[in-house]
Parts: structure tokens; C-alpha cells; sequence
């Protein structure tokens, strides 16, 4: 593995950090999973979109710079080391883009994503229900064929839907076939939140936080033109998206070595006794880590292989990383730490981070599994 980068790399890189000092918010953007904040994290999105930022690796045709994957790595890095805003239209951009790309015929692509490039369509995810949890498989939302429309009627319910209060659009599964086995007969739908049928209810959560929504379907009508990948088969697209959750896209290595260089800071601050100072130290090994595997997990997809079950593995530590980092953060903060500041805020966020993108017992049970070859216990 090379890890030294090129002229050209290099250049990219001094572009990028260029222009996120020149042009990123002068102070922190409030939440984006309140009203107020995902307004003013879209119109950030849009600056991006704007200059070209907001997708670097995409072809230019759809918004972006038609950057390399390493190039979007250095991206991610310079993104974060400039302190810059969370990114409100990540499902799409992150998750579902890549599903787009793999099964996505070409009519899909020219009408999905420059409107989620340009944070136009804002895309929440329909996995979860409130009798299926992390057990994908098990969901009972369902689709019903009607044919003289050409399309589909959606029945049933999502839930723990991040940002569906504010969003315009669904991606997720719906069981096509009653029939078939748990795995089978499941397809991968596109949905218009606006569409009659469709209610949205958002919630809050302890935190305050409004985004959050249950999303109800009561014969919403789906065009065939929206659906993802074949009927009967949503599975291996929901699990391209699954994979992409779980490995490199949603959480870069540039996030969490940005959060352990404010832990040194932090650290260097306030002091840092009674063994405070190797967690720190540990916390920044740990990220460095994490960026070192994903250089040597891209050299791989690069080179034509499949993620596969080692999504898994990077999901395992990247959430555990995070909590433990936050932690840190907070003994060191101890009865100084603010209830709505951003330290108390990550902390808070990163408890969920072994729940989202499947939960890491499950992870555990695919590594053991598929990469260790252990037996079903």
C-alpha cells in the first residue's frame, strides 16, 4: 500500500482546504435534525452543490467533479479538519447514491441524482418497524401490485426515520411477495413523502431534537419507474446500501480524527489525570487506525473486490471508537460539561451508533460467521 499521495493529490487537497475556510459557516449550524437547523444546513449544502463540493466523486454530469475515491477520502479530511457543518442530505448522498449507481437504470439516475446533488430531493430511509427492529428480513410493510395504474399501492409503517420530518423522499423495502421465505420476495422502492397515502408524523426525542418520524402508507401509489433494482429482489440492493452504512461512506476516518485532535486540545487544556491522558492518547491511535484500514480497505476496492461482511468489521469499530472517544470527553469535562453543548451533544449521538446501521450484536454474528468461518451458535 502507497501511502504517500501524488502531485496532482496534493493540489486537490490545498483546493479543497482553500475553499472550506474561505467559504465554510463562520459559527456552528444549529442541529440539523431541528427545523431551524435543516434550513440552514440546506443552504450550506446548496453553497456546496454550488462550487461543485457537494459530491466530488460523482461524474460532473450529475453535479460532481468526477473526483477519484482517493480524492473524496482527502475530501472527507479537509471536510471535517475545517470544522464544517453535518451533512443533512447524507442518506441520499452516502446511502442510496451508491445503490443508484450499482442497479440503477439510467432513467433513475439522470432524474435522482442531480436533484439530491443539488439538495433538491432530500431522501430519508424506510428500513426500520416497529416489529422488525434490526431484523431487516423481518419486516411486514408490503406492496401490492396494481396494474392498471402500472405500479404499486404501499401499506404498513416505518419508523426511527432520521430526518423523515423534513424530508421530501423514501428509499427502503416492501414485501412483494407474502409467500416467500424471509430474505425473498422483498423490493426496494423509491417514494414521494408528498404522495397521497403517505403520512409523515415526526416525533421528538429526549434530546429535543424534532426530526425523527414514523411514516405511514396507506395505498400510496409507486410508478414502476421506481423501483429499484428487480421485483422480488430488493434484498441485495438493500444490502449494497446496508454496506455502504456500514463501511466508508457514511463515516470517514476524516470524522473521528477530527474528534480525537479536539480530545488532544481538550486534554492539553484542561489537564488530564488519573490515567485521562493514555485514554486520550489511545483515542488518537485509535482514529489514525481506522484511517491507516481504510486506506488498505480502498486499495482493495479499487483493485475490484467486494466489501462484503468486512463492512461489518468497520462499522464494529468506528461506533465503538466514537463512544469510547466521547467518553473520555466527558470525564475529562466532569461537572463542566455543558447539557447542550457539543461535547455532551457527540456523546449523546454516539450511544447510538452500535443500534443504527444494524446493531453491532448483529455485526459480531456476521464477522464471526462469514469472516472468522464460526459455526451458527
Amino acid at each position: 500500500m502507497d501511502l504517500t499521495w501524488s502531485p496532482a493529490e496534493q493540489a486537490f487537497r490545498q483546493e479543497a482546504r482553500a475553499w472550506l475556510q474561505a467559504n465554510g459557516p463562520a459559527e456552528p449550524l444549529p442541529s440539523g435534525d431541528t427545523r431551524e437547523g435543516f434550513a440552514a444546513h440546506l443552504a450550506w449544502e446548496r453553497t456546496l452543490f454550488e462550487a461543485r463540493w457537494s459530491v466530488v466523486s460523482w461524474p460532473a454530469r450529475f453535479g460532481g467533479r468526477d473526483a477519484s475515491l482517493w480524492e473524496w477520502l482527502i475530501f472527507e479530511e479537509e471536510y471535517y479538519r475545517a470544522g464544517a457543518p453535518q451533512r443533512v442530505t447524507q442518506n441520499g448522498i452516502f446511502l442510496l447514491a451508491p445503490a443508484l449507481f450499482e442497479f440503477g437504470t439510467p432513467d433513475q439516475q439522470e432524474r435522482v441524482l442531480p436533484r439530491m446533488a443539488a439538495a433538491q430531493d432530500l431522501w430519508a430511509q424506510g428500513w426500520s418497524e416497529p416489529g422488525a427492529g434490526s431484523d431487516l428480513a423481518g419486516i411486514i410493510s408490503r406492496a401490492e401490485r396494481d396494474e392498471a395504474a402500472g405500479g404499486w399501492r404501499l401499506f404498513g409503517q416505518k419508523t426511527w426515520t432520521t430526518r423523515g420530518a423534513f424530508c421530501t423522499h423514501l428509499f427502503g423495502l416492501f414485501r412483494t411477495d407474502p409467500q416467500a421465505e424471509r430474505h425473498r420476495g422483498l423490493t426496494y422502492f423509491l417514494v414521494d413523502l408528498r404522495a397521497p397515502g403517505v403520512q409523515v408524523r415526526g416525533f421528538e426525542r429526549f434530546d429535543g431534537d424534532e426530526g425523527f418520524a414514523e411514516v405511514f402508507f396507506d395505498g400510496a401509489f409507486v410508478p414502476d419507474r421506481d423501483v429499484l433494482g428487480e421485483v422480488d429482489r430488493g434484498w441485495s440492493v438493500a444490502m449494497a446500501t446496508t454496506g455502504s452504512e456500514r463501511g466508508l461512506t457514511l463515516r470517514s476516518p476524516g470524522r473521528f480524527l477530527a474528534a480525537a485532535g479536539r480530545l488532544v486540545d481538550l486534554a492539553r487544556a484542561r489537564g488530564a489525570p488519573g490515567g485521562l491522558a493514555e485514554r486520550v492518547a489511545q483515542s488518537w491511535i485509535e482514529a489514525r487506525a481506522y484511517q491507516l484500514f481504510t486506506l488498505e480497505f480502498l486499495t482493495s476496492i479499487v483493485a475490484g473486490e467486494q466489501s462484503g461482511a468486512r463492512s461489518s468489521l468497520n462499522k464494529l469499530y468506528w461506533s465503538e471508537l466514537d463512544v469510547r472517544l466521547h467518553e473520555t470527553a466527558m470525564e475529562l469535562l466532569g461537572p463542566d460539561a455543558e447539557a447542550d453543548g457539543p461535547w455532551s451533544r457527540g456523546f449523546e449521538f454516539s450511544l447510538a451508533g452500535p443500534i443504527y446501521a444494524g446493531t453491532n450484536e448483529i455485526q459480531r454474528n456476521i464477522v464471526a460467521e462469514r469472516l472468522l468461518g464460526l459455526p451458527r451458535g
